[in-house]
């Protein structure tokens, strides 16, 4: 069904349930808007969007109005405009005029409505709210000095990822977004999924940068810097420098991190085909045994924290295996430091994310298998962006240049690691090879793949009817958690493998990534991750010769006792300590 309306004279037709607002974009009409995203469930509360519609009294928000048959809206008048001008006066009265040091600055939604509506001057009063800026988290920075009170942060928090690590406080101009009272953002139940900096429209949540550290090192002449990219980050870097999202992008990423002074570059793809084999054989071994079950995947440190703090029962559960960050970490300061001869104190271990999480599981103290701090150093996508800016590098136009040799070899089943269902169906390519010693001969498991939010599937493995599941963002995650946890009381596990990740879409979605970081964004990222699937040789991870090579040189085996002290780990109850918070 569709209904059709005029807007601003032109009409259009669009189908039933859909917003005026939504309607006038049909038309090629922008409505502005300060709180609404495209992903979240419009609220209506900046006031912005405001339209007349004929026959009714007063002014209506487009975004919460549904579209009617024969209806006459109006989104321009001198009165129409004025409003919306006194609205944003009203915010910028309240907001911090420092735009040019702003992290936001360029791609700030307040910013931008400001030059559109030419704010030149304001007709009221300034004033500051002076509140400390929270920088006690690992991974993400509060400002609320510079807080619209829009609410998709608390939105996304409390209703997507079910989280509720940040709420409305106080009344009136003294609205802020804060954890509960007396708690700061770092002993918080917050996971650092950083989804609620993706959906801040100005610069009240951001990363936490280690920009000037890394600089430090790299000009520091006795250190030397090593750098990992994950998968993630090959298909999104080039929205920062005007590339299309999905373009595949690692060539120009090895070129550029040589240009700006790293010393040597692997990348994280080598550790995702590592982590496969350690996962893949402690999937086997629980099969072989028969459970614990579900064996769920470890990769995304927001879903561990997550795990830890609300499903600590479920932590037997969850895969010993470190994070193919951590684990190359480690390699790095044992493995890379012998072959190369090289006292590891001097390396610098920086890793190129697309997750704030990241930056809280580096500073995780069980991460130091190799004496020292494994990863010191995590960069988001959009931090090594700006990075690149400042060492004048034009990443659009560099040059593709292969990674350095020995930790950076690896297949596709690497690369989907960034895409829901990734890990899922790299595990299955070589979990069912190794239990079978037959070849797959349906090497691609797209009943795990897209943006569903919960993928079930059971796979046949020469076989054995193996139950698995695959979800992404957190609110989803819980409905699979609260399902195993409610078999596990009953004895009768619901699976036999299960992928989560914190994100929706997985680490393409990331809380690092570029912005504007939308879901339609990320379905682009994902396919391009897929396009260089298909287009390697090798898809498998234990195809992978380099890895061959790390397990005959040095490791030993999968699941061997060197393997589990530097690529394995433990976790938490934090359950307590969320308790305390709440």
């Amino acid at each position: 069904m569709s209904v059709s309306l005029t807007v601003d004279g032109n009409k259009v037709t669009v189908p039933d349930h859909t917003s005026v607002l939504e309607a006038a974009a049909a038309a090629h009409i922008s409505i502005p808007t300060l709180c609404r995203h495209e992903d979240l469930v419009p609220k209506g509360a900046c006031g912005m969007c405001i339209v007349k519609i004929g026959g009714q009294t007063g002014f209506k928000r487009s975004c919460v109005t549904e579209a009617r048959e024969g209806m006459s809206v109006w989104t321009s008048s001198p009165e129409i405009r004025d409003i919306r001008r006194g609205i944003l006066e009203l915010v910028l009265a309240a907001h911090p005029a420092d735009c040019l040091q702003c992290i936001k600055h360029g791609k700030c939604e307040l910013q931008t409505l400001a030059e559109r509506f030419e704010i030149r001057d304001l007709h009221y009063d300034r004033y500051t709210r002076g509140l400390p800026v929270d920088q006690t988290s690992l991974g993400i920075v509060r400002d609320m000095n510079k807080c619209i009170g829009c609410g998709r942060c608390v939105e996304m928090c409390n209703e997507t990822q079910t989280v509720a690590s940040i709420f409305f406080r106080g009344r009136g101009a003294d609205t802020i977004v804060a954890p509960t009272i007396g708690k700061s953002m770092g002993d918080s139940v917050c996971v650092n999924c950083g989804q609620c900096v993706v959906y801040c429209p100005v610069g009240a949540l951001y990363e936490r940068e280690q920009i000037d550290e890394v600089w430090k090192a790299i000009d520091d002449p006795d250190k030397i810097v090593v750098a990992q990219i994950a998968p993630a980050v090959r298909v999104a870097i080039g929205e920062e420098f005007g590339l299309e999202p999905g373009e595949l992008c690692i060539g120009k990423l090895y070129s550029a991190l040589k240009g700006m002074g790293v010393d040597v570059v692997f990348d994280t793809n080598f550790s995702a085909d590592l982590t496969i084999l350690e996962e893949g054989t402690e999937l086997l071994g629980r099969i072989r045994e028969g459970g614990p079950f579900p064996l769920i995947t470890s990769c995304s440190p927001g879903w561990i924290k997550f795990c830890e703090t609300f499903y600590p029962e479920l932590l037997g559960n969850v895969s010993s295996c470190k994070s193919p960050q951590q684990m190359l970490g480690a390699l790095i300061k044992t493995y890379y430091a012998t072959q190369r001869e090289i006292d590891p104190a001097r390396l610098v271990s920086l890793s190129i994310m697309p997750c704030t999480a990241k930056k809280f599981e580096a500073r995780r103290p069980e991460m130091n298998a190799s004496g020292l701090c494994d990863v010191d150093f995590v960069l988001t996508t959009r931090e090594i962006a700006r990075m690149f800016r400042q060492a004048g590098i034009c990443f659009a136009d560099l040059d593709e240049s292969a990674p350095d040799p020995l930790l950076s070899g690896y297949t596709g089943a690497a690369t989907i690691f960034g895409a829901s269902g990734g890990v899922m169906e790299a595990a299955l390519r070589t979990a069912y090879e190794l239990a079978t010693g037959k070849s797959l001969a349906r090497i691609d498991f797209s009943e795990v793949r897209g943006m569903q939010g919960v993928k079930e599937a059971t796979v046949d493995m020469d076989g054995l009817a193996v139950k698995i599941a695959v979800t992404n963002g957190l609110g989803n995650a819980r409905k699979i958690l609260d399902t195993i946890s409610a078999a596990n009381k009953l004895g009768k596990p619901s699976y036999h493998f299960v992928e989560i990740m914190a994100c929706s879409g997985g680490c393409i979605g990331g809380g690092g990534q570029p912005l504007p970081n939308t879901q339609a964004k990320r379905a682009r990222r994902m396919e391009g991750l897929y396009m260089e699937d298909r287009g390697l040789a090798l898809r498998k991870s234990h195809e992978n010769p380099e890895v061959k090579r790390i397990y005959a040189e040095f490791l030993g085996s999968p699941g061997s006792s060197l393997a589990h002290k530097l690529l394995h780990t433990s976790y938490l109850d934090r359950r307590e300590a969320a308790s305390a918070s709440s």
